[in-house]
């Protein structure tokens, strides 16, 4: 008990940066940055005992990285860039695509979606989202601007949002380089000490008894989703499901291996962990986040001696702890105004998140080791779609250039046979979107 209970603590201190960093993500489409906060934790806690309970594996959950910015800068930007979604739509969205998580995962599809899609593809939507992460981390610390010659360009290094950022993300190297526990977090609070001796950020307090979720708190729009161009509704919905299902049992696999808890190459109970997943995704739209999903985070905690779910009833429990954690969440990832756009609007930057969301999107880029490097029909898409993703600032985008080349690619060089026939279903849809939008 004495080892599950510290592999627990241990991956609540790897994974509990997301607490900062979802509201400040998710407040960009104008949600509550405190509701946010609150069912972040709340929806992450279900997910993580149901994944114990249920399924006997230390593997906790909360809103995934990817799927995130993908809310934010997909579904809730406006086109041409973005599916034009209200952030209550979007919830509809993360509603909907949980509900059918939890079909396919009771019918036993959901392991079959994931089997029929390329191993490549998996590898280059892993990357290019680490690549578009890594690019927002790099905006939020004012290191890239926003240039109408060169699309983007170098900031001003001179201005104390960019000092700071740049001193957090060295301490973040050197820590990470150390291998400490919880080295993004220490990172974002010793970024945040140091943003406050700068006056950048103020003192808000630390601990809360008020449960603020009722700005988000069952705010989800499906009346207004179901209004929505069909093309865009099922683009939505599918690539959350896309992105969640890779994620899910990526991090499923990777720490079972790790663990010792693979069986001839299989995972035991594979059913019961992708329904914790599946009712957590739910749940979490409810309460107003998006998708939740696995944490490679967990093997921090199965390094350090957890094997069942009992480490997830610690994690779970320090997550419902954090709630009342919300003026320090705040001052964290509040943000810092630097001046204002054309437009008259302000500009925000978040140096005390920069250096964790640049950290992360290179810990994403590690995949790559893993291509084909010696047959172009396989790596030459994933390239695409790694590209794709940052350069278009969609996923959903980068994801349609990875199925529609690999599809042709295969069928070009004689090569049909090995691409599977979902792969070309979900090529076809894409097609179909470009031309219909």
């Amino acid at each position: 008990m004495r080892r599950e209970a510290l592999g627990g603590v241990t991956t609540f201190m790897a994974m509990s940066y997301i607490i900062f960093v979802q509201p400040g993500v998710l407040s960009q489409a104008g949600m509550d940055f405190r509701a946010v906060m609150a069912a972040t934790c709340l929806s992450a806690a279900l997910a993580t005992f149901l994944m114990g309970l249920v399924a006997n594996y230390p593997v906790a959950l909360a809103p995934g990285m990817g799927e995130n910015f993908f809310f934010v800068y997909t579904l809730c930007a406006a086109a041409p860039f973005g599916f034009g979604l209200t952030w209550q739509q979007a919830l509809a969205a993360v509603l909907v695509a949980g509900i059918f998580f939890i079909l396919l995962t009771v019918s036993g599809l959901r392991s079959k979606i994931i089997d029929s899609i390329p191993h490549s593809l998996k590898v280059g939507i892993a990357a290019g989202i680490g690549l578009f992460i890594t690019l927002i981390g790099l905006e939020y610390a004012g290191l890239v601007v926003a240039s109408p010659a060169t699309l983007v360009r170098l900031g001003d290094l001179r201005h104390p949002v960019a000092l700071v950022s740049v001193a957090g993300l060295l301490v973040v190297i050197v820590l990470v380089s150390f291998r400490v526990r919880g080295a993004i977090l220490l990172g974002i609070l010793s970024t945040t000490a140091l943003a406050a001796a700068l006056g950048l950020v103020h003192y808000r307090g630390v601990f809360s008894a008020d449960l603020h979720l009722s700005p988000t708190f069952w705010k989800f729009d499906l009346r207004g989703l179901l209004s929505v161009n069909p093309a865009t509704l099922a683009s939505a919905v599918f690539v959350l499901l896309y992105l969640a299902l890779f994620d899910t049992v990526g991090t499923l696999v990777g720490v079972g291996q790790q663990a010792g808890l693979l069986r001839d190459g299989k995972l035991p109970r594979s059913g019961q962990a992708l329904f914790s997943d599946a009712v957590g995704t739910t749940a979490g739209a409810a309460l107003g986040t998006s998708t939740i999903t696995c944490y490679i985070e967990s093997a921090a905690g199965v390094s350090d001696g957890a094997r069942t779910g009992l480490a997830n009833m610690v994690t779970g429990a320090l997550l419902l702890g954090a709630v009342f954690f919300s003026p320090l969440a705040s001052m964290v990832g509040g943000g810092v105004i630097v001046g204002n756009d054309a437009n008259h609007n302000p500009i925000v930057r978040y140096p005390t998140l920069a250096p964790a969301l640049i950290v992360v999107g290179a810990m994403m880029l590690k995949a790559v080791r893993e291509l084909e490097w010696d047959d172009p029909t396989e790596y030459l898409p994933a390239f695409l779609t790694l590209v794709g993703i940052p350069l278009t600032f969609s996923i959903a985008d980068g994801i349609a250039f990875g199925l529609i080349s690999y599809s042709a690619a295969k069928l070009l060089t004689g090569r049909g046979r090995e691409c599977p026939a979902l792969t070309y279903i979900f090529a076809a849809l894409f097609v179909l979107q470009f031309v219909i939008l």
